[in-house]
């Protein structure tokens, strides 16, 4: 019982600890927007009128953050590279070319590496954007543009390791690519190119066109036996066929067709497809998006949909290719 008991507390303790983590780093994010300056506008729109690309830096947890505000910066239309401060002093700072602009991240802005680089840079011409939590540092009074990403605290209760800062740091660095993005009209298709091998890229992308190749092709005549159509729903391995005649769609025939045929026929010996096909079924050109064959499966309750292109049929659409492909 004592241990259920102490189990119990443990518990609540957790939840209070990690509530308080979130409650501290979600009101020091909230508080960068009282420090958006002329600073920051002039950054974005530094970085948007330049030539070169994006360089962002750092040394230990920042140089962490640095690695994903290059992500964010490059899957949205930005071009930057990651250079670690301490590589960059040691031979790497052949990374920065003629128009690149550098961000250096440091909470302190007063790190021995940061001191040692930023002169080294400056000597090349290029601009400097500092994202720091202390605005009266070697970093933020070196640089071209402050970004101002200071924390009254860490959600650390000694108040040692980064964790707020860090946060507010990568917040800022969202606030760049996206303010960036919005001016460089960035839009969905050029998300799509960026990110092709991705779920949220396919659902832009993907056309019906490049499902039904891989799939078999099931038709039946309005006059074929019943016997033959299951043969042919069973050997398409697709759970359904179309009913074709003069190369046009007449009608649709599933698994569920079959089961309520024999559920309510007791003799199917002379029934044939157009008795027990669907009339008028859902129907998709082939240059549609992949996602509108998804959109209009759910909506109907359907798991295959019928390819048609200039109302000739060519072919079935399955949920199951659509999952295949991480759209489902």
């Amino acid at each position: 019982m004592l241990k259920n008991y102490n189990l119990l507390k443990n518990k609540n303790t957790i939840i209070e600890n990690a509530k308080q983590t979130i409650l501290i780093e979600s009101e020091a994010i909230a508080n960068l927007v009282n420090f958006l300056d002329d600073d920051f506008e002039n950054a974005v729109n530094f970085i948007h009128l330049s030539k070169g690309r994006v360089i962002v830096t750092g040394i230990g947890k920042s140089a962490n953050i640095a690695t994903k505000i290059v992500a964010t910066l490059n899957s949205t239309g930005t071009p930057a590279i990651f250079m670690h401060a301490a590589d960059a002093i040691h031979g790497d700072l052949g990374i920065i070319q003629e128009n690149d602009v550098v961000v250096c991240i440091s909470k302190s802005g007063n790190t021995p590496e940061i001191k040692v680089l930023l002169p080294l840079i400056k000597n090349y011409g290029n601009k400097i954007i500092a994202i720091t939590g202390n605005p009266e540092s070697f970093l933020a009074t070196n640089a071209d543009f402050m970004l101002n990403s200071f924390v009254e605290k860490e959600a650390d209760p000694n108040n040692l390791a980064p964790t707020s800062s860090t946060t507010a740091q990568l917040v800022m660095g969202d606030a760049l690519a996206i303010c960036l993005l919005k001016l460089n009209n960035f839009s969905s298709k050029d998300f799509a190119k960026y990110h092709p091998g991705g779920a949220l890229g396919k659902k832009l992308y993907l056309r019906v066109s490049d499902l039904i190749g891989k799939n078999e092709m099931p038709q039946v005549a309005p006059t074929t036996p019943i016997k033959d159509v299951i043969i042919e729903i069973s050997k398409k391995r697709l759970g359904t066929t179309a009913v074709v005649e003069n190369n046009k769609i007449v009608g649709i025939i599933t698994d569920g067709d079959l089961r309520r045929m024999l559920t309510n026929s007791p003799d199917i010996s002379n029934l044939v497809a157009e008795n027990i096909m669907g009339k008028n079924p859902k129907t998709i050109n082939v240059d549609a998006m992949a996602i509108e064959a998804l959109e209009t499966m759910e909506n109907n309750k359907i798991s295959q949909i019928l390819v048609e292109d200039n109302s000739v049929y060519i072919g079935v659409v399955h949920l199951h290719d659509l999952i295949k492909e991480g759209i489902f």
